[in-house]
């Protein structure tokens, strides 16, 4: 039987997965600007706007500019537990690659400003959208794949899952729906109603490098524009859920 891939089967999904809360869904987003969020980057960065509010969403926009580094858009607030959920939509003719980092710190010293933690992947490529869903480590000292478990930032076509679901702007009604769960070291995500990464960070969320960074167990949420690429993506529905 094939998964059910609507709002209704996720809510249930994530009921299921967290039991019940007595703590209140939260907007990050008010539709009409970035109150609660900024943003981090390198100093040559700092004059460049590539995050917008447009027509209700957050836009990312950086179409016909490769130079830039990493830029962020990092919420104000620190979070450990947590389920977060959001709607984002992706361009055929953006080949850049974005994520949402979790649990994060930004370092204004290291590397000339660099965000430290774990990032869930969002790959608007073909033939690789199914690597959405997947968790990366930006840690500096780390910078590998978690889930799957990789030795570095490498990605072969051995871990396409057999069933994945992705969407660009044109397809159906445009959107995609992620869903983060964070419960100590347990991590998972669910892309369009399926699973994609579950994953036990013992050991690692918790080990020296994430301690001396001070992150992977607490920190900033952050939408990611990747170094040197030309992306184009929207977000939306943006909303938390402490556990």
């Amino acid at each position: 039987m094939k998964t059910l891939r609507n709002a209704v089967w996720t809510l249930l999904v994530v009921t299921a997965l967290t039991g019940c809360s007595t703590a209140q869904w939260v907007s990050l987003f008010n539709g009409e600007d970035l109150k609660g969020w900024h943003v981090e980057c390198k100093p040559k960065d700092k004059m460049k706007t590539y995050w917008t509010v447009d027509s209700g969403t957050i836009l990312c926009n950086s179409l016909g500019d490769k130079n830039h580094h990493y830029v962020w858009l990092v919420s104000d607030k620190q979070y450990d537990d947590f389920i977060l959920t959001f709607r984002f939509q992706a361009y055929r003719e953006s080949k850049g690659n974005s994520g949402i980092q979790f649990r994060s710190v930004f370092d204004p010293n290291l590397a000339g400003g660099w965000l430290n933690g774990p990032q869930i992947d969002i790959h608007p490529k073909e033939p690789m959208t199914w690597r959405t869903g997947m968790i990366y480590d930006e840690t500096y000292e780390v910078q590998r794949w978690l889930s799957p478990s990789r030795q570095n930032w490498s990605m072969t076509n051995d871990y396409e899952p057999k069933e994945h679901l992705f969407k660009f702007a044109d397809e159906g009604d445009g959107w995609n729906e992620m869903v983060v769960i964070c419960r100590g070291n347990h991590i998972k995500t669910i892309v369009n109603g399926i699973v994609r990464s579950d994953w036990d960070g013992t050991g690692i969320l918790d080990d020296y490098e994430h301690v001396f960074r001070r992150s992977g167990k607490k920190g900033h949420l952050a939408f990611q524009l990747h170094r040197n690429d030309e992306l184009k993506i929207r977000f939306k529905d943006i909303m938390i859920k402490k556990l």
